[in-house]
Order: structure tokens, then C-alpha cells, then sequence
């Protein structure tokens, strides 16, 4: 996807670049419809900068939509930081980091992603105003990942009722493909439950902490290995393009709910998950517990608020899925609908001015 190719539709792209600090990084604001843009900061050792461009083009526009279905007054944004956050990783660059997004005004709004933490939030703070998911000890929401493995199993359980008439997923087997900040909180929901959990990682630490802490998860070799074990729900939980043409022919699971963004390799596959009989559970609306929780932080952090709004994926998953059933289509198409009917139904409303306001 080019930056202004038909399928991209963004307002803006930013390149940011500190020399000093080796510092690149892409901020992508797909749409500012219902409010600025909102969404994590991703630092990855992309192959080439075409490929950064690409994830961050992709990762904004899915936060557009997933912000439009949480409910959220924020439209979508991505920022990622080119380079490898074990070696790269200075309080330097964040800063600089920072200072580019303080420059865009309040256009957009960051956080955490893959590759960044906490931690690195609070750095970015001492540059900007316009950032989410810092500490408790500053006044923060904490880590997003509690919410957003809250919104997994929410969503996980809308669709165990769509598929079997039951929301409880007890007697069921999960397979959870990645045990990173998400899967550690979605594994512990999932046996609380009453499930069996089969996972894999491509980080020993990650098989580690599972071995020591719930010695009951069968660990299996590596994602390919996951899709092939006769599992009832799979939870991709790692990067995305976990469901392709070379995955979704050979997967065993009914149900397909999880934690990672984009997990449709291309345009398509939606389809193919139909043909098979396989219930797809959109990524950005089951993962959304996160970003609501960061929401819920720029205007004053409460957790059981958050936990509460998180709790309502239950809700808008089934009505995704209700609607797609009743509509003959897949269930991806269907919240991308809804997703699209309240980007332009209340963002028209900001063409009502109010007083003060010029044109």
C-alpha cells in the first residue's frame, strides 16, 4: 500500500528523522473523523523502509476502525520506530521520538506496541503531552495489555456462543500462538475458564515463563505446528498475516479469536475462513480492550471504568457477528461496515460549527 495509492486513504504521514540519535520513524494518521488519532508506537527491525511504510499504513487504518467499534472519540494513528529496540533503544531517541509527536499538534495521540513498553512511554512523555499508557507512578493506566487480553476473552466468548450456544469456553481447547504481554493475561483467563491451552513462541523466555508458571499449557514447536493440533479456537497472538493462503486450508480450530493486528494476510481470506466453516472473530474489535484503556487515561484514568467499557467487545462482537450471519457475509466485512457508518455518521457532525468557530 502506497501513501496515497486508492486502497490508502490517509491524511497524513510523517517522516521522522534524528540523526544523532538514529532515530526513523513513520507516524501514519489514517483519520481524524471522530477525533485525533490514536494508537500505539511499534519499534521493529523492518527489512527495508518500504516495509515500515507498509505496517505503518496498515496498522493506522486498523486503528480507525477499531477505535470507531470500541466506541472511542479517536480516530486512527501508528507510529513505528525503525530499528531493534534491544540494541537501538536510547532515552535520547525517545525524547526525539517525543518531540516529533509533540510537533503534529495533538493530531495524534501515541503508546505502547510491540517493541515498546511502559517504560519507554513515561520517556516519551518528558517530550510530549499527547501520550498514552504511562506508569501508575505518573499518573498513567499501566500496562494495556490487561485489557486488551480482557477484550480477547470477551470477544472469545461472544463467538463460542455464536459457534456452540455457550459463552463459557470450559471443555474447549485454545491454541494461543504467541505468550507476550497479551498471551501471558489471556493463557491465565483461559484456564480460569475451565479451557485447555495449547501455545508456542518464538522467544525461549516467553516457553520459559509458561513451563514455570502453568505447567498444564502443552507448548508445541512453532506456530505451523499450533494450526495443524486439533484445537476449538485459535489465538493469534504475535504479529499479523496469521491467517493466509497456506494457514487457513490446514487449520483444525472452528474459531479464530485473538490479540494480534491484521491477522488477514490479504483481502480475501475472510472469504476462504467462510468456506471452511470457520468463525472469524475481527482482530480490531477483540483486541480494541487496549486502546480503550489508553483511551480512558487522556481524560483521567479509572480502571473499573475502563474494565467496564472493555467488558462491552462482548456486545459489539456478537453484533458483528449476528449481523454478518444475517447479512450473508463474512464477519469482517460486516464490522468493517459498522466501523465505516460511524466514522461518517458522527463525523459529519463536525460540520455543525459551534460558536467560536470559523471556517
Amino acid at each position: 500500500m502506497g501513501v496515497f495509492s486508492a486502497e490508502s486513504g490517509h491524511e497524513q504521514v510523517v517522516f521522522c528523522h534524528d540523526k544523532p540519535t538514529g532515530l526513523r520513524a513513520i507516524i501514519a494518521i489514517y483519520s481524524t473523523a471522530l477525533g485525533p488519532g490514536l494508537g500505539g508506537t511499534r519499534f521493529y527491525p523492518y527489512a527495508s523502509e518500504a516495509e515500515a511504510v507498509h505496517d505503518a499504513l496498515e496498522l493506522s487504518r486498523g486503528m480507525a476502525y477499531k477505535n470507531a467499534l470500541a466506541g472511542l472519540d479517536n480516530g486512527g494513528g501508528k507510529a513505528v520506530i525503525w530499528g531493534d529496540p534491544e540494541k537501538d533503544k536510547t532515552e535520547p531517541l525517545l525524547r526525539a521520538y517525543g518531540r516529533f509527536v509533540e510537533s503534529l499538534g495533538g493530531r495524534y495521540y501515541t503508546a505502547c506496541d510491540v517493541g515498546t513498553y511502559v517504560r519507554d512511554m513515561d520517556v516519551v512523555a518528558r517530550e510530549t503531552r499527547f501520550v498514552t499508557g504511562r506508569s501508575e507512578a505518573n499518573g498513567g493506566a499501566g500496562d494495556s495489555s490487561v485489557l486488551t487480553a480482557y477484550g480477547v476473552f470477551q470477544g472469545m466468548r461472544a463467538a463460542a456462543e455464536h459457534q456452540w450456544g455457550t459463552t463459557s469456553l470450559s471443555g474447549r481447547t485454545v491454541g494461543i500462538a504467541g505468550l507476550g504481554k497479551v498471551g501471558k493475561h489471556l493463557t491465565k483467563h483461559l484456564l480460569d475458564d475451565g479451557a485447555s491451552v495449547v501455545a508456542t513462541d518464538v522467544s525461549e523466555r516467553a516457553l520459559a515463563w509458561a513451563r514455570e508458571n502453568y505447567p498444564q499449557v502443552t507448548l508445541v514447536a512453532d506456530a505451523d505446528a499450533l494450526i495443524r493440533e486439533p484445537i476449538d479456537v485459535y489465538a493469534p497472538c504475535a504479529l499479523g498475516g496469521a491467517l493466509s493462503d497456506d494457514t487457513v486450508p490446514v487449520l483444525r480450530a472452528t474459531i479464530v479469536a485473538g490479540a494480534a493486528n491484521n491477522q488477514l494476510a490479504h483481502p480475501g481470506i475472510e472469504k476462504l475462513l467462510a468456506e471452511r466453516g470457520v468463525l472469524y472473530a475481527p482482530d480490531y474489535v477483540v483486541n480494541s480492550g487496549g486502546v480503550i484503556q489508553v483511551a480512558d487515561e487522556i481524560h483521567g484514568f479509572n480502571f473499573e471504568r475502563a474494565k467496564l467499557r472493555a467488558a462491552g467487545i462482548y456486545d459489539t462482537t456478537r453484533q458483528i457477528l449476528q449481523v454478518a450471519a444475517a447479512e450473508g457475509v463474512p464477519p469482517a466485512v460486516a464490522a468493517d461496515r459498522l466501523a465505516e457508518r460511524r466514522m461518517s455518521d458522527v463525523g459529519r457532525l463536525r460540520g455543525i460549527l459551534l460558536p467560536g468557530q470559523g471556517r
